[in-house]
């Protein structure tokens, strides 16, 4: 046998760089694919007119005045947790516990609005308890990684641990505040006084949140791609070694950066209790720690870009849940419409990384 014919048929390498057009017109075409699969299943299983399954989809997110909005506030919340666990992903630091960091800043700024709601004034209330969300979200993101700074800990598992923690912490504390006795929640927080509740820009409840997110998100952009902090951050991602021998104190900068990474998860607590939901549970949070991770590595850790991926996912969810009502299906099904196009934009992204080189086919071979 030649040699030629142990040459493997295809072989996979990385792109060096690719134009944003072809990239763009990658993303595109999956997502054409992706409309066109999902017509073909909507057809298959349930005999809908694919059209109208997909106007629905679209009215799910913008139909109302009120879906826009709800869709632009869960769009900010969503987007803040993938900016906070960004610079963790950027230094190669795998935190998987946004989740948990979002709850202890939420059950902080609770705490704050439920034991000092009508004792301080509104203003220096809120400070208070922002500051407490802050340190908390903080404070949760600098255990694991003073663990690994000082012991090498696998921060996978420990910060995956960590959620557990904090979801029975909130669990714990909605029992001692429950309202009333008995009932298994909270409530509303301070609903006649509002005390602790962030303000309200005219007629737009979410604005406020919206717009910190949006400053929030130009502020990464220039602490990743213009501050030393970033590109110490970006060293140590590429290579610890690298970062040694340069002079940058590798264990410094992992727990500078989940420190800062809880504080930002902290402010998404924050502003789901103060801003948005006045009241605490175990599932505030609703998953977007997870699903901020996909935000974040689908954007390949842009801040900028994170913001059409986390539009992205709001809006296949918030669609599938307008599908599954109007039609009468099975929340499922939805949920199956939006699986498949992630499934083919994430497919999209190994194109746009890789790319596939055929053995050519000598005029020996038989």
């Amino acid at each position: 046998m030649s040699m030629h014919n142990k040459t493997p048929l295809v072989h996979i390498s990385k792109r060096r760089e690719m134009p944003w057009y072809w990239s763009f017109g990658i993303r595109a075409a999956a997502i054409a694919a992706a409309f066109l699969v999902c017509a073909f299943v909507t057809m298959a299983l349930t005999g809908e007119n694919p059209l109208a399954v997909f106007a629905t989809l679209f009215y799910g997110a913008f139909g109302t005045e009120r879906k826009i909005w709800i869709l632009l506030q869960n769009i900010a919340i969503l987007l803040c947790i993938a900016l906070a666990v960004t610079p963790a992903f950027k230094m190669r630091f795998w935190n998987i516990g946004g989740e948990g960091q979002v709850l202890i800043g939420g059950l902080a700024a609770a705490a704050c609005m439920i034991l000092l709601g009508d004792k301080l004034p509104n203003g220096l209330l809120i400070a208070v308890s922002l500051a407490a969300s802050l340190l908390s979200g903080a404070l949760w993101g600098a255990i694991p990684a003073v663990f690994k700074a000082k012991w090498n800990t696998n921060e996978t598992l420990f910060t995956l641990m960590m959620n557990y923690v904090a979801t029975q912490l909130v669990a714990f504390f909605v029992i001692v505040w429950e309202v009333p006795k008995g009932a298994g929640k909270i409530g509303i927080i301070n609903q006649s006084s509002e005390a602790g509740w962030l303000p309200q820009i005219g007629d737009y409840k979410y604005l406020l949140n919206i717009l910190i997110v949006a400053v929030l998100t130009l502020a990464m952009y220039v602490y990743l791609r213009r501050s030393k902090h970033g590109y110490e951050l970006s060293v140590v991602g590429q290579s610890e070694r690298t970062a040694r021998y340069v002079g940058i104190k590798v264990g410094r900068v992992i727990v500078r950066t989940m420190i800062l990474s809880g504080a930002i998860c902290g402010l998404a607590g924050f502003l789901l209790v103060a801003g948005t939901d006045h009241t605490i549970t175990t599932t505030i949070a609703g998953g977007r720690g997870f699903t901020a991770v996909m935000v974040s590595w689908l954007a390949g850790f842009n801040p900028l870009s994170m913001v059409f991926t986390s539009f992205l996912l709001v809006f296949l969810d918030r669609g599938a849940s307008e599908i599954a009502t109007n039609f009468m299906l099975n929340h499922a099904f939805g949920d199956i419409l939006a699986g498949i196009i992630l499934f083919f934009i994430i497919g999209s992204e190994f194109f746009i990384r890789y790319q596939l080189h055929f053995r050519k086919r000598s005029k020996k071979e038989v």
